[in-house]
């Protein structure tokens, strides 16, 4: 089967390159000027195999096995435009985050644009520069129909990128997109000098948010403590690679952030709150990530908003 992604930022590049070592791939974005330099800006160093190939076309996505490596946040504007085109197809979604206008996952977006699609989520812990550097990286592939998953985790993995299975979408997406929000909180942590002890509480506690959301909305316990949940999770907490870790260090340190950079954690933690208030789950960390991003908890104020929670069991 032929594979394209759409989306060709640094994650969809990354992809792009690592998949094209197994045969032709199709990298679709809108502004591919740089497709001729064979070296996307925003993965430099990394030169483009010979076996794939740049578009800024959509009929030229003709792929019968598609990555959509969109933000969350586009997912959706996009699938309304353009979703017709790709029903009947494998679908699998890069997004870590919850949509604000809908307060899903792009698994459910997809689904409802295009429903005779077959769905799937690719998550896990993972940097855009490892993959497309050939450095071991394991991820989750999630997909309702257990045959599918394992076609499509024959198609997708690499001798460097390995991928294991599952039937539980829900969880899968989940803590590709939870762990985010806990990553800027322990981001701040760090950018405010509160130090590794805070950083290590606000990873086990909000590891706890996590599962207790997951779970209330369908997730299987058993997959948060995998790789799309804690292996995410540990890895974005604790390296400066990580765009919501740095966005989190900002806001600790109170400098400002790079203008037009995609920090999924700040909306999925607003879209987080209302699913908390609808389901009457307490989420004290997602709900100070959420202010903090909109300004209506001031860093200064951050310490004593967690601290100041009643005491009880863990």
């Amino acid at each position: 089967m032929s594979v394209a992604i759409i989306g060709a930022g640094a994650f969809g590049t990354a992809l792009a390159v690592s998949l094209a070592g197994k045969g032709p791939v199709t990298l679709w974005g809108r502004d591919t000027g740089w497709g001729e330099t064979r070296e996307n800006p925003r993965l430099p160093g990394v030169a483009l195999p010979p076996a794939l190939r740049v578009t800024d076309r959509l009929d030229e996505v003709t792929a019968e096995t598609v990555l959509l490596a969109l933000p969350a946040q586009v997912l959706g504007g996009f699938l309304t435009e353009h979703g017709g085109r790709f029903d009947r197809r494998n679908l699998v979604s890069c997004a870590k985050g919850i949509d604000l206008a809908t307060l899903t996952g792009p698994s459910a977006l997809i689904a409802t644009a295009c429903p005779q699609a077959n769905v799937a989520v690719l998550t896990g812990p993972s940097f855009a520069a490892d993959i497309a550097r050939g450095l071991p990286t394991a991820l989750t592939l999630a997909c309702a129909d257990a045959g599918a998953a394992e076609s499509l985790q024959r198609q997708l993995s690499t001798a460097t990128l390995r991928l294991y299975r599952t039937t539980d979408v829900t969880g899968a997406e989940l803590g590709g997109a939870l762990k985010n929000i806990i990553a800027i909180a322990a981001g701040a942590a760090i950018g405010a000098g509160y130090g590794d002890s805070a950083r290590a509480s606000i990873v086990t506690r909000g590891f706890a948010e996590m599962l207790r959301l997951a779970t209330a909305l369908g997730a299987r316990p058993e997959t948060l403590p995998g790789l799309s949940g804690l292996g995410d999770l540990v890895l974005t907490c604790t390296s400066e690679q990580s765009r919501n870790f740095r966005y989190g260090l900002a806001l600790g340190s109170r400098r400002p952030f790079a203008a037009g950079t995609t920090v999924e954690g700040a909306a999925t933690a607003r879209a987080v709150t209302q699913l908390a208030e609808r389901l009457g789950i307490e989420m004290p960390i997602s709900n100070l990530v959420a202010g903090l991003a909109q300004g209506s908890i001031a860093m200064e104020h951050a310490l004593d908003f967690l601290l100041n929670r009643p005491l009880k069991e863990e």
